[in-house]
């Protein structure tokens, strides 16, 4: 919508629009339960920082999922919802994604310790530990939020949190200059650490080749390029604002369209990321998963009795 123009899905679009949303979002979360499943099955897991860190982000893409997901069908059936519970479902929204860099940047930190510094690995990188890390990860990622809440809560009448609001639209300050100050600040958060995941990475890569096979070190290889292309994608959602703008202007009759891509690829499709580069790859999860979902095939053998 501009000031002049206010463009809408078909029925059969916007239809199908959010069936193929929900059918992703089940489907990713589908996948992912089956991985918290594994988890839980096995003491193993929940002893190793590794792990503990790997299921908590799947743990958080699915809530991520979850809400951006109902976000989205919301924007259809129901445009104006409530401010205060658009509120709750945009700061748990933001929340989540902001954890997802930080939670790449530990289970990086992790590994880099591992094989870089293995004799140090087990003192440094306990359980415990990594349950404050995480519980650091959460605290960071609440801050901006909650600054914003407060200053709202403070400028703004209360009469705001009873009214009907855009949700999807929704933005708890509305100041421009804050709005801007926000995204540079978060741009300059996600580019740090994307730096700190190229050193890690790096170092853990240059590491590995000397220390293990050549199958081991490709392995290695293969984790870091898609761990990249993950936070890659994490990344576009800071900057979806501006391609939606130069990809408008070239197919202007094609707005929802347009927004409905860019929303897929930033926000969706790098949820799909996490089960393919851990769950999928590592092999003790793997097997794990095979013995604890696969149908076993009980064959009983009939002995004739002797008379």
């Amino acid at each position: 919508m501009n000031s002049t123009i206010w463009i809408v899905d078909s029925y059969e679009e916007a239809f199908a629009k959010n069936i193929v949303i929900v059918i992703l979002g089940f489907v990713i979360n589908f996948i992912n339960g089956m991985l918290v499943v594994t988890f839980f099955s096995n003491p193993m897991f929940s002893r190793d920082s590794r792990y503990i860190l790997y299921i908590h982000l799947v743990l958080n893409d699915m809530l991520m999922i979850c809400v951006s997901v109902t976000l989205y069908v919301l924007s259809y059936v129901s445009p104006l919802l409530n401010a205060s519970l658009c509120c709750i479902l945009v700061v748990l929204g933001k929340v989540t994604f902001m954890i997802t860099p930080l939670n790449l940047a530990g289970m990086a930190i992790e590994r880099f310790i591992a094989i870089c510094k293995p004799l140090h690995h087990s003192q440094i990188c306990t359980p415990q530990r990594t349950y404050i890390f995480i519980c650091l990860l959460w605290v960071l990622g609440a801050i901006p939020s909650l600054a914003d809440i407060i200053i709202s809560i403070l400028t703004q009448p209360l009469s705001l949190f009873r009214s009907l609001v855009l949700c999807y639209s929704f933005r708890l300050f509305p100041s421009q200059a804050h709005q801007d100050n926000t995204t540079a600040s978060q741009v300059i958060y996600m580019s740090l650490v994307w730096i700190i995941l190229i050193y890690t990475y790096c170092r853990v890569l240059f590491t590995a080749r000397k220390a293990v096979s050549k199958g081991s070190a490709n392995k290695a290889r293969s984790t870091i390029l898609l761990h990249g292309v993950q936070l890659l994608l994490c990344m576009l959602s800071y900057i979806s604002p501006f391609m939606f703008l130069i990809i408008n202007s070239f197919f202007p009759l094609h707005r929802t369209k347009i927004t409905f891509c860019v929303y897929l690829l930033t926000n969706i499709m790098p949820r799909l990321m996490s089960p393919l580069i851990y769950g999928v790859r590592d092999q003790k999860f793997m097997k794990q998963m095979k013995e604890y979902f696969t149908c076993r095939v009980i064959i009983v053998k009939i002995v004739p009795s002797k008379s």
